[in-house]
């Protein structure tokens, strides 16, 4: 009887750790890592969409937030499923090279100028080019993030457009190498000057209460469009990518569910991204 007993309670704990296993490869097997951008966590949005991805897909997102060059390394090491990022030349380039699949345009905002009130360097209302110009020419700090994120190569793609010397050995050009409202706060301490998206930027705002010690300066350009894309780690190079999972938070991404929630997602009053899937 009691050799019985004991098989029975073997028996028994030998399928409770079989569902156990299962249950725990299902959920694995329903998990997406995403790398991304700093600024879609930063500014509270991949906190605001992730339930709803998961309700309406059963599949849990998980996310890696960093600059956008490292996200695309990321992707290319094979250490994550999807990127969520906005550098679209490097985004061209890395797929044109085999890296991934399936860019999809998601969503906009656009890049701001901000600074001091006192504004030193007379930049207000200038263009990007005047703005650049005076600053170097009055040795303005100037905070770049340095950190080949989205926001950094753009800052220096602007300068390089304008037939400007990006001027990293300049006493005056400060690399934070850190996120977006970091940089912000170093320039806010340093009264100096910085390239923000806007969305960080209302965020940073909404942390000061409405009263930010930086204001925009210089905006409305339209080299300052800021674009977001979904890319697909590539399966043919990445064979323990989950590119089912992928396709579907791309379609979902790119639906007009969340499309609706991008475009409701606010802070303070202020739209901080514009849905424009393709």
């Amino acid at each position: 009887m009691n050799q019985t007993k004991t098989v029975l309670i073997i028996t028994l704990f030998v399928v409770l750790c079989g569902l156990v296993l299962s249950f725990s490869t299902f959920a694995g097997e329903k998990s997406l890592i995403m790398a991304t951008t700093t600024s879609t966590e930063e500014t509270g949005l991949l906190d605001y969409l992730a339930p709803y991805f998961t309700r309406d897909t059963g599949i849990e997102l998980k996310w890696v937030a960093t600059g956008s060059g490292k996200a695309l390394m990321l992707g290319q090491n094979c250490d994550v499923d999807v990127l969520l990022v906005h550098a679209p030349d490097a985004e061209k380039e890395y797929v044109a090279k085999g890296y991934g699949i399936n860019r999809r345009e998601i969503m906009y905002n656009d890049f701001v100028i901000i600074g001091p009130v006192a504004d030193l360097a007379g930049i207000h209302g200038k263009s990007v080019k005047e703005s650049l110009e005076a600053i170097k020419s009055k040795k303005g700090i100037f905070v770049s993030r340095g950190d080949n994120s989205g926001t950094h190569i753009k800052e220096i793609s602007l300068w390089q457009q304008l037939n400007l010397f990006v001027p990293d050995k300049e006493s005056w050009y400060i690399q934070a190498g850190q996120g977006m409202l970091a940089t912000i706060a170093i320039a806010a301490e340093r009264g100096g000057y910085t390239l923000a998206d806007r969305g960080t930027y209302i965020k940073y705002e909404d942390n000061m209460a409405g009263r930010p010690p930086l204001k925009i300066l210089v905006q409305g350009d339209p080299d300052l469009i800021n674009q977001y894309s979904v890319i697909i780690v590539n399966p043919a190079r990445c064979l323990n990518a989950k590119t089912d999972l992928a396709m579907k938070f791309s379609e979902w991404m790119a639906g007009n569910s969340a499309q609706k929630r991008i475009q409701d997602f606010t802070l303070i009053g202020k739209q901080l991204f514009f849905p424009n899937a393709k």
